[in-house]
Formats: C-alpha cells, sequence, structure tokens
C-alpha cells in the first residue's frame, strides 16, 4: 500500500495522503519520508515567471544559505527596479570575488594578496598562534581590539559524521610553524561543540611533546546573561574556572 501510495504521489500529493491510512504513515521509511517532503516542496513551491532570465536569476539567487524561492524572486525584482549600475557593480564584484580572492599563505585567510595584512603586519607577535576554524572567527576575534598575535585558520572541524577528518583540515601547517621555531603558545579559538572540542584535542594530542603552550579560550557566562538561562555545562565551567574579583572587571 505504501508504494502503491508513493508512486501516486508523483501526480497529486494530496490524493496520496487520502490513500494513505496513519498505519501507513507510520510504517514509511526515512528514504520514503524524504521522497514525500522533496514532491511535496516540488509541489508546493513551484513557480511559474514570465521570463526564463527571471526564473534562472532565482533558482542561482535561492540557492545561497538561508534564502527561499520567494526572498530570491524579491531580491530579483529589486534589482530589476534599481539603475543598471547596481546590477552590473553586484555582478562585477562577485566575479571579482570569484577570480580575484587568495589565500595567504601562512595562515589560509582570504587576502588580496599572498600574505595577507595580520600575517604582515610586524607589530603583530609570532609567538602566538590563535588557530580558528573559518575566517568568520577571525573578523569576530579582530573585533574585540584584544588580540595582537596572528592566526591559523584551520578550514573546519573534525566531524565524522559530516565525513571531515584531521586530512581535509591545515594541520600541517601548524608543524610549519612549530618547525620555524617562533611560536611559543597556540590558542585554541574553537567552537564549544563536540566537534570542536575533538580536533583541539587531537591537535593537542598530536603536538603536545613539542615544547609548545597549548592553551583554549575562556568559556562561561556571557556578559548580559541571566544565571537561570545558563546551560549546566557553561554555568559549572564558570565555577570552576573562576577568578579573583577585580573592582576594574
Amino acid at each position: 500500500m505504501i508504494n502503491q501510495g508513493l508512486n501516486f504521489f508523483l501526480t497529486d500529493y494530496r490524493t496520496v495522503l487520502k490513500n494513505l491510512s496513519a498505519e501507513a504513515l507510520k510504517s514509511c521509511s526515512a528514504q520514503q519520508w524524504t521522497a514525500v517532503k522533496f514532491n511535496y516542496n516540488s509541489y508546493f513551491c513551484k513557480m511559474d515567471y514570465p521570463s526564463k532570465v527571471l526564473a534562472k536569476a532565482v533558482d542561482e539567487i535561492s540557492g545561497l544559505p538561508g534564502i527561499g524561492r520567494k526572498t530570491a524572486l524579491r531580491l530579483a525584482l529589486h534589482l530589476l527596479k534599481q539603475p543598471n549600475s547596481r546590477a552590473m557593480g553586484l555582478g562585477n564584484s562577485l566575479i571579482s570575488l570569484v577570480n580575484d580572492i587568495k589565500y595567504c599563505k601562512e595562515c589560509h585567510n582570504f587576502s588580496d594578496f599572498e600574505i595577507c595584512d595580520i600575517c604582515s603586519n610586524s607589530k603583530r607577535s609570532d609567538e602566538l598562534i590563535c588557530i580558528v576554524e573559518d575566517v568568520r572567527d577571525v573578523i569576530a576575534i579582530e573585533n574585540t581590539g584584544k588580540y595582537k598575535g596572528k592566526y591559523l585558520i584551520l578550514g573546519g572541524k573534525i566531524s565524522p559524521m559530516e565525513g571531515v577528518g584531521p586530512n581535509q583540515l591545515n594541520i600541517p601547517s601548524i608543524e610549519k610553524k612549530l618547525n620555524e621555531g617562533k611560536v611559543r603558545e597556540f590558542i585554541f579559538a574553537l567552537s564549544a561543540t563536540m566537534e570542536g572540542d575533538t580536533t583541539a584535542y587531537y591537535i593537542y594530542k598530536k603536538f603536545k611533546n613539542s615544547g609548545v603552550t597549548f592553551s583554549s579560550i575562556a568559556r562561561g557566562i556571557a556578559v548580559g546573561d541571566e544565571l537561570e538561562y545558563a546551560d549546566e555545562i557553561s554555568l559549572g565551567r564558570s565555577i570552576v574556572n573562576r577568578l579573583p574579583y577585580n573592582e576594574k572587571d
């Protein structure tokens, strides 16, 4: 019954729901439900456009993270209402982004040159390296104005569920930094997740005998948060790693 219903689903989603009993719906496998959801979206999200050019633009825009087809349509129509120079400027900037962006040879940050501004800055310390997952983390830390060292971007974190292992990360760059003999401390600024902790632990175990200090950014209660809403792990770490009270804090 379930297979017959799913095959019939290709022609009419509503008819399937009428033909499938509650027991049959409960017996659906994960693959069958994937087919149901896919065809549901296809049935109810189908749009007809007056122009193939507009349809193509909507398809491309909706492929961006967090943007659905309705939002993509609004953006496309908005661009059509703007002066041609506005849309051309956006298109040229995207082309330049793809063709002209470079990766820093030292830290793997985005750059306009082979060496990024941070790594080429003589005022930044070579002895302090902050290990992060991606460029967004560098931007977040730089916005604090409190860090004067350099960075090393891993390009992700170890996640067996997503098929990401140590070989897919920029871990060899850590060994390169160690061989240069300038680094005295590596700071882990990774996500407070199982994957982030696994990545930090793997790197520490691999290089713990190198004579370099490994540290991690502090974790605890965020400024402005109420204690009653804090999760148990963060609250527990805040208590265990408490600091002396300073009236200047």
